[in-house]
């Protein structure tokens, strides 16, 4: 008995396979679609990770526990005399207000400029390569390595930004490429450019070593109760929260979504398509083997298990033309320091998990119709 069912459940399988070989252009095909928009989400997604990763390397090389906010990552209107409240905590070791700006320093090259004070704790994670740190109330400025290549510039040399000439006092490189392809310059000359005298965009703050009998989390949780407590109003929000839900992060992260579903509709409709073609050519075949002892069920699972093999085909092509995508990026200079060609699990099994399901989905209708055929209808079918 278990050699008959062996035998039964190996000719299923094979004539799944059969079927698919029959027009192989239309398999490969709906392979390729489906390739294609697990490759689109593989890539983009991907892509959108690794830009996450950047913001959180940016705290986590710098110390930064907590971001005080007031509102979103963009909004300016924090006061920087909140800063000094802050440290006051017992719990806080240091807090810095910044603002960061995206800014056109050429006519064909932007970049983020952060305003810093002098002695803020974050320029510490800075390895500076050439020149000196920037003084506050002077006009000078810090280039990221990235950034002062694409310039031309080093120490000594003048920045016009947005018509106000600025010394370049130093060359640095940064953990995160946001940083090394950046500008850093005090934070009083870049609240005058912006019109934002005072203000800050957020408040970074480095906790003090975690108390014996309190665990992190609690440690954390305490310090942001502790600190909304004295500016009602604002936001203390973890690091790692920060870097992974700001505007940017969520913008990188919906397109990449976005564009990834649009493929992955029209790589349904293939296989779809694919499928439906597949049981009306194959109708006095159906019959027959309805005829045969074929249950309704077993038809239905029979043409849902083609448009699963379909749907897990294309989710390996898609991964490939991802991974290549994903090399293609790290190998060009404008998106090389961004981007990392190795693909994580989670990512993987996310793509295999949507390409079977966007099988199965595009399967359905097609099956259902394959199973709601008569034998009798099915045999006089021309």
């Amino acid at each position: 008995m278990p050699s008959h069912c062996m035998v039964r459940s190996l000719s299923f399988t094979r004539f799944v396979f059969n079927n698919l070989l029959r027009r192989r252009l239309r398999t490969l095909l709906s392979l390729s679609g489906i390739g294609m928009a697990v490759g689109a989400f593989v890539g983009l997604v991907g892509f959108s990770t690794a830009f996450e990763q950047q913001w959180m390397r940016i705290y986590s090389s710098s110390g930064t526990d907590i971001a005080v906010i007031q509102g979103t990552l963009l909004d300016t209107s924090l006061d920087e005399s909140a800063a000094a409240k802050i440290t006051k905590l017992p719990v806080v070791a240091q807090a810095s207000p910044t603002i960061f700006n995206l800014m056109d320093l050429t006519p064909t090259v932007n970049a983020l400029v952060y305003g810093w004070k002098a002695d803020a704790f974050e320029s510490d994670s800075l390895h500076l390569l050439a020149g000196r740190r920037f003084q506050d109330g002077r006009l000078q400025v810090m280039l990221g390595d990235l950034l002062a290549q694409d310039l031309n510039k080093s120490p000594g040399d003048t920045l016009e930004i947005q018509g106000t000439p600025f010394t370049v006092t130093g060359i640095y490189h940064g953990d995160s490429t946001l940083e090394a392809d950046a500008a850093v310059m005090p934070l009083d000359q870049l609240q005058e450019l912006t019109g934002l005298q005072g203000k800050a965009s957020t408040i970074d703050v480095r906790l003090r070593p975690v108390p014996r009998g309190e665990t992190p989390n609690e440690y954390l949780k305490r310090a942001q109760d502790e600190i909304q407590a004295a500016l009602p109003g604002t936001r203390a929000v973890p690091a790692e929260e920060r870097a992974s839900n700001n505007q940017f992060v969520k913008l990188a992260h919906a397109s990449a979504w976005g564009t990834s579903t649009v493929a992955l509709l029209i790589g349904i409709l293939g296989i779809a398509n694919t499928m439906a073609m597949s049981v009306f050519e194959r109708t006095q075949e159906i019959g027959i083997l309805r005829a045969l002892g074929w249950k309704r069920w077993r038809v239905l699972a029979h043409v849902e298990l083609e448009a699963l093999t379909l749907g897990l085909g294309g989710g390996l092509l898609g991964i490939a033309f991802g991974w290549c995508g994903l090399r293609l990026l790290a190998a060009l200079p404008q998106t090389a320091s961004l981007v990392s060609a190795t693909l994580r699990w989670p990512l993987l099994a996310e793509a295999i998990g949507i390409a079977a399901l966007a099988g199965l989905i595009a399967g359905a209708l097609p099956a259902w119709r394959a199973g709601q055929l008569s034998p009798v209808d099915a045999l006089r079918h021309d």
